[in-house]
């Protein structure tokens, strides 16, 4: 099948939506999205129908619930940031392959994992750098407001991604931007510091 230069934009703006939700939460993203496809209202690609399995979704809401629930314990917090920097970039780019219906392979994979590993990887370092700043000016105590933000962003850009690919393709333009300034500026910080 052969798709129209606004089905390409829809498919990767919605692929594009849901990696960099995984940069908030890796869990969270996966869950939804695999809901929304067992409902109907996402389409995988050939090759991602286990996404909406039984066994899929029972991994992804206890992934989801433990994910959230050790984002609230101090320091715990900062340890999970290092080992969510690979998963956020490897769920990034799962679910923009798994959302490329139609594509060839070659183009899926290429793009998921160069445009939805990346924009996830970015979110997910930008949001550990924020940690970081929230937990060096407030002794880790306006952590838990951080991670309840972040779960909030995780679930509404995945929804908004779901419903409204394109309108997410602006918020994760925005988003990245802002990512890049923090990460720019933090860096500068470190080298003269």
């Amino acid at each position: 099948m052969d798709l129209t230069g606004f089905e390409w934009l829809t498919a990767l703006a919605l692929g594009l939506g849901l990696a960099a939700a995984t940069g908030f939460r890796v869990f969270v993203p996966l869950l939804l999205a695999a809901l929304a496809a067992r409902t109907g209202h996402l389409p995988l690609a050939e090759g991602f129908l286990w996404l909406e399995s039984d066994v899929a979704l029972v991994i992804f809401a206890l992934a989801a619930a433990l994910e959230i629930a050790a984002y609230f314990i101090p320091w715990f917090d900062h340890l999970l940031d290092v080992a969510a920097q690979p998963a956020a970039m490897v769920a990034g780019a799962l679910l923009m392959a798994a959302t490329m219906v139609d594509m060839p392979p070659w183009v899926r994979w290429t793009v998921a994992v160069i445009v939805g590993g990346g924009t996830a990887g970015l979110v997910q370092g930008a949001t550990g750098v924020l940690r970081l700043g929230s937990t060096a000016t407030t002794g880790g105590l306006a952590n838990p407001v951080f991670a309840t933000f972040e779960t909030g962003a995780a679930t509404g850009l995945t929804v908004l991604a779901v419903a409204l690919p394109l309108v997410a393709l602006a918020v994760v333009a925005f988003l990245a931007s802002r990512a890049v300034r923090s990460l720019l500026k933090w860096r500068g910080r470190k080298a003269a510091g």
